[in-house]
């Protein structure tokens, strides 16, 4: 016989608590959209967030953070968050991911979060990870990354009933990423380049219709992928992840994380092993959201709110007086 967890994992209840995470957040680091200041939009957000978490009756702890502890001072992986009552759950979080997009005021910053129950996140180094993901609709197995990118492209326009020529690839412009580039541009497909931000990009394959993205392709930050994860097992989709090892250091921080097989590929539900919530809150205009705006005496923020349990997926606004 089990013990039952004192508290059960309330995702109807916390959903909405958790929007007023992602919100508070978008909505303090605002106020330097534009200002060049990378530093001090992260840190409003990270502040803020911090506090409307706090508020919340769960006993938290952060999985995807701001980085280890002698690295951020809030919200570092492994933070206790929360009152400290209700259930026990897994966080992850980025404040603002686009610190960048939103000190230049260029398109899809956001604050994001999500939340399940303790030991359902991959506690994910903070390395880089080679991903991939398609929208909801295809089969599984329809593209793997041991495809050359130019046969994803060919499987993925198969499926759709089209050609190379009718698919749109999202891939974060970096000079790692040019052979990449090159062999995606020979099939004929598009190519949406980003400068940052690629939990957004994963997430516009879920949405092909509204941002026009049929798939990621590249890597990035591992604990970002875990948070696309968490979107995509709410929005539907696919993703997968594999870490990448630089040096010794960056095998050392898998080992301390628990990860033994330094060469898995994960899935979707392999990053994210159980019922999740997400919210996601625009900083700056994008495909997916629209950033805050601002009236005078006013400012609007929209959020992406979304539960896997149920595959509700709401937009809500938010209005708040300035202070």
């Amino acid at each position: 016989m089990t013990d039952k967890p004192l508290y059960d994992f309330n995702d109807r209840m916390l959903s909405l608590g958790l929007a007023r995470v992602s919100e508070a957040a978008a909505l303090a680091s605002a106020r330097l959209i534009g200002h060049g200041d990378e530093k001090a939009a992260d840190q409003a957000a990270v502040d803020a967030m911090r506090v409307q978490l706090n508020q919340l009756e769960i006993a938290g702890v952060v999985v995807i953070g701001e980085g280890e502890r002698d690295e951020a001072p809030m919200l570092y992986i492994g933070e206790e968050v929360g009152a400290g009552t209700g259930p026990a759950v897994d966080i992850a979080l980025d404040p603002l991911e686009g610190t960048t997009l939103t000190a230049k005021d260029m398109p899809n910053a956001l604050a994001v979060i999500a939340m399940g129950p303790r030991g359902s996140m991959l506690h994910a180094p903070d390395v880089y990870m080679e991903k991939l993901a398609i929208g909801p609709g295809y089969p599984e197995g329809l593209v793997t990354l041991d495809m050359p990118p130019a046969e994803r492209v060919r499987k993925l326009a198969a499926a759709k009933g089209g050609t190379p020529t009718d698919i749109t690839v999202c891939i974060l412009e970096r000079p790692r990423h040019e052979a990449l580039i090159a062999e995606v541009r020979s099939t004929g497909a598009a190519i949406r380049l980003i400068t940052d931000g690629d939990v957004a990009g994963v997430m516009h394959c879920a949405e092909a219709q509204r941002t026009g993205i049929d798939i990621y392709m590249g890597s990035g930050g591992a604990p970002e992928g875990v948070l696309a994860a968490a979107a995509l097992k709410c929005m539907g989709g696919h993703i997968f992840g594999q870490l990448l090892f630089r040096n010794d250091d960056e095998r050392a921080r898998a080992d301390r994380a628990g990860i033994t097989d330094l060469n898995r590929v994960y899935g979707r539900d392999d990053m994210v092993r159980g019922d999740v919530i997400f919210a996601a809150t625009g900083v700056t205009d994008g495909s997916l959201l629209p950033g805050i705006r601002r009236e005078v005496g006013w400012l609007t923020a929209e959020t992406l709110l979304m539960r896997s349990k149920t595959g509700s997926v709401r937009r809500m606004t938010y209005r708040t007086p300035v202070k």
